[in-house]
C-alpha cells in the first residue's frame, strides 16, 4: 500500500506539473547550485548526487553539487537562506536541518520555517542500530541488558548533534531505560571510521550511507528504527519488535529553495524531480541505497516538516537536550 501510493504521488506530481515547468521557459540558463549540508559520503550526499545527475538531465543544465558541512547541517542550510531567490542554490534538507535544529541550537543562523520555499521530498529512509562485531552484542536485548549492567559505559555515534540519528538513539535511551552516551560527528562517514575502529561500540545511521558496511559485514545491523522492517535487509528486525513498543523513527530527505523563489521555478524543480523518480531505473538506485523514493507538492513537503517539528520538540524536551 506504502509503495503503491509514492507511485501514484510521484506519477501525478510528475503529470501535473508539466505546467509549471512551461512557465519559466528562460530557466535554468546556467548551472544550479544544490547544496548538501554534510560532508559527502552520507545519506544526504548520496541523494543528492543522485538527484542532481537525474533532475539536470531533465533540466537543461548541470546541477553541481556543494558540500557545505557544520552545525548539525546548519552552515550549509544558512548559506541557502541567504541566497538569491532565483532557483539557482538549493538545499538537500533533512529533518535535522528544516525541524529539530532549532531546538539544539541556541544561535541559529537562519529560520527554518520561514527561510524557505518547500520543492518537494525526495525520499524517506530508516535508520539503523549499528555494532561493532568485536563488541559480541548479537541483539537489541543483548545491548539493553549489558547498558543496564554497566550503565554509562557505552557510547553511540551519530551523524550530527540533534539529526535523526542523534534523535533514534535518545528514544532508545527513553524508552528502554539505559544511558549510552552520545557521540556527534559531523557526518556519517568519519563516525563510522570509530564505530570501526571501536572508538565508539554503536552508531546510528541513515541505512543508506550504512548498508555497504553491512553488506561487507564490517557492522551489525541489530535494528531498523520504521515501524516496519525494510525490504533490503529482510532478516533484521524492527526496534519496536525486537523489544521497545511504540518506537518509531524516520528520516526524511528533500529539497528546498531559499524564500521568495518564484512558483514558477519551484515547479519546474518539482516537476524534474518527480519526472525522475517515477523513472523505474532511478526508483531502483534510491532503493538500493536503502531510501523509499517519494515526491509530492510543495504544500505536502511543508506539512511533514511541521508535523515533524511538533513531534521532535517534545522528544528532545523530555530526553533533556541543551540548546549548544
Amino acid at each position: 500500500m506504502a509503495k503503491h501510493l509514492c507511485r501514484t504521488l510521484i506519477a501525478g506530481a510528475a503529470l501535473a506539473l508539466s505546467a509549471a515547468a512551461q512557465a519559466a521557459p528562460g530557466w535554468p540558463a546556467r548551472p544550479i547550485t544544490l547544496v548538501v549540508p554534510f560532508p559527502p559520503g552520507g545519506t544526504t550526499d548520496l541523494l543528492a548526487r543522485l538527484v542532481a545527475r537525474e533532475a539536470g538531465t531533465r533540466l537543461g543544465q548541470s546541477v553541481v553539487v556543494e558540500n557545505r558541512p557544520g552545525a548539525g547541517g546548519g552552515i550549509g542550510a544558512a548559506a541557502v537562506a541567504r541566497a538569491q531567490p532565483d532557483g539557482y542554490t538549493l538545499l538537500m534538507g533533512t529533518l535535522g536541518t528544516q525541524a529539530t535544529n532549532q531546538f539544539i541550537y541556541a544561535q541559529m543562523p537562519y529560520d527554518s520555517a520561514q527561510g524557505f520555499a518547500p520543492v518537494t521530498l525526495v525520499a524517506n529512509s530508516p535508520n539503523v542500530l549499528l555494532v561493532n562485531p568485536k563488541l559480541g552484542i548479537a541483539s537489541v536485548a543483548q545491548l539493553i541488558e549489558q547498558a543496564r549492567r554497566a550503565p554509562g559505559s557505552l557510547n553511540f555515534a551519530s551523524t550530527s548533534l540533534g539529526g535523526s540519528p542523534h534523535l533514534s538513539g535518545e528514544l532508545f535511551n527513553r524508552l528502554a531505560k539505559v544511558d549510552i552516551r552520545h557521540v556527534p560527528y559531523k557526518g556519517s562517514a568519519p563516525a563510522m571510521t570509530d564505530l570501526l575502529g571501536g572508538q565508539v561500540q554503536l552508531m546510528y545511521d541513515n541505512l543508506p550511507s550504512a548498508m555497504g558496511q553491512i553488506k561487507a559485514g564490517a557492522v551489525k545491523a541489530l535494528a531498523v528504527t520504521t515501524t516496519q522492517r525494510v525490504p533490503m535487509l529482510p532478516d533484521v528486525p524492527t526496534v519496536a519488535e525486537a523489544g521497545l513498543p511504540g518506537y518509531e523513527v524516520n528520516s526524511w530527505f528533500g529539497l528546498l529553495a531559499p524564500a521568495g523563489t518564484p512558483p514558477e521555478i519551484v515547479g519546474k524543480v518539482r516537476d524534474a524531480v518527480a519526472a525522475a523518480l517515477a523513472e523505474p531505473g532511478t526508483r531502483r538506485q534510491v532503493e538500493e541505497l536503502g531510501a523509499i523514493p517519494v515526491a509530492g507538492t510543495p504544500a505536502q513537503y511543508a506539512e511533514t516538516i511541521r508535523a515533524d517539528t511538533a513531534k521532535w520538540r517534545q522528544v528532545i524536551q523530555d530526553a533533556g537536550i541543551r540548546p549548544q
